[in-house]
């Protein structure tokens, strides 16, 4: 496998846009990467595009149409929560077996105001949701939080520091959707969603889009003087482990791809600069701390009263200001968690800059279907 950088970044501020659709957000944010790298279409040999909820519209192609059709090939994409990045790793793997020099990885999603559940709209007569656990994903992290908190003494307040920390960053990013601190009483006080997650601790849905341009280290050095290496591409899926069939298994999918990922790119998590994870509500953060080995067993509370996660701490966490304020476009939110990464390794993420950045990890994981791990060095 040939190295890879990436050499173009670039989003749209996530949000609502109900005046374009979806491929309008999608031609933005592509446009921009392009720009960002120094090519056009016309250089792009290969293009993945993810998109969840319109994934049988290949939007890649209808993207295209708007951009520039060239005749390349299309690979669309969908991969649950993980859809952009799956889409991002197809892209890498294009480039690093040799077959092309230049590709281009999209992830788009207009939701508007459409909650981020996740139950099957089964019939009642065979559902079990709410008999036997739930599959709506606020109660199924509510449920995690509370297993954390019976295994460690874990306490609300932990949780609500997540949101705290992650509002706070959010302020100096220019790309969220919300960019307003929340004190930790109002964070706690806020209404609840699903215990111990508040309203504050849970990501809004929106519209988005990001893009980024990768090339073979050949070309990269032709176009840049300062790429993003990509370190290690990481996709894990569900493996059957013995469980409690009413309490998903939020940890083992990133716990395997954490694991390979750190040996692929030869570091270890000490290695970190900084990273931005899948928080799709402050519980989730909390106990990928531990799934990601920032901290040990356990010891995820502590982590976050010390301040390690913040900017400025151990290792900040979010800097962007998470899922938590950006919101969570699911088929965009992969491919601007790695775009927010190269931002930061060549020291353009402006007030939120995590000093001196050389090596950062983003993850994304879609319960129940897959796990994505990027890392990538200056």
């Amino acid at each position: 496998m040939r190295d890879v950088a990436v050499v173009g970044a670039n989003m749209i501020k996530f949000g609502r846009y109900p005046d374009k659709d979806v491929v309008a957000l999608a031609a933005d944010a592509t446009i921009g990467a392009l720009k960002d790298a120094g090519v056009t279409m016309k250089d792009v040999q290969f293009v993945a595009c993810g998109n969840l909820y319109q994934a049988s519209a290949m939007i890649g192609q209808r993207l295209l149409k708007e951009i520039g059709a060239t005749g390349v090939p299309v690979v669309n994409v969908a991969n649950a929560c993980a859809t952009g990045s799956t889409a991002f790793r197809e892209a890498y793997i294009a480039v690093a077996s040799g077959m092309y020099d230049i590709a281009l990885a999209v992830g788009c999603e207009q939701m508007g105001k459409m909650g981020l559940l996740g139950a099957e709209g089964a019939s009642r007569e065979y559902s079990t949701e709410g008999v036997m656990g739930t599959g709506l994903m606020p109660g199924v992290f509510g449920q995690t939080g509370v297993e954390h908190m019976r295994k460690y003494g874990t306490t609300m307040e932990h949780f609500a520091k997540v949101a705290v920390k992650n509002h706070k960053h959010s302020v100096h990013n220019p790309y969220a959707q919300y960019r307003v601190e929340t004190p930790l009483e109002d964070v706690i006080n806020a209404r609840v969603i699903a215990w111990p997650n508040t309203l504050y601790m849970c990501c809004p849905t929106g519209d988005g889009a990001a893009a980024a341009v990768l090339m073979s280290a050949e070309k990269a050095r032709q176009y840049t003087q300062k790429p993003a290496w990509v370190a290690a591409s990481v996709l894990t899926s569900d493996p059957w482990t013995p469980r409690n069939p009413i309490m998903f298994d939020v940890n083992t999918l990133t716990r395997n791809a954490a694991k390979e990922a750190y040996e692929t790119a030869g570091i270890g998590p000490e290695d970190l600069s900084q990273v931005e994870l899948h928080d799709c509500f402050a519980t989730a953060e909390l106990v990928h701390y531990e799934n990601l080995m920032l901290c040990g067993e356990g010891e995820a509370g502590e982590f976050i009263d010390r301040g390690d996660p913040c900017i400025g701490g151990k290792v900040p966490v979010n800097a962007s200001g998470g899922l938590l304020s950006k919101g969570h476009p699911l088929g965009a939110t992969g491919v601007a968690n790695i775009v927010e990464i190269v931002w930061h390794l060549r020291g353009e993420a402006g007030a939120r800059q995590v000093e001196n950045s050389k090596v950062g990890l983003a993850h994304v994981i879609g319960l129940g279907s897959a796990c994505t791990i990027h890392i990538l060095k200056k």
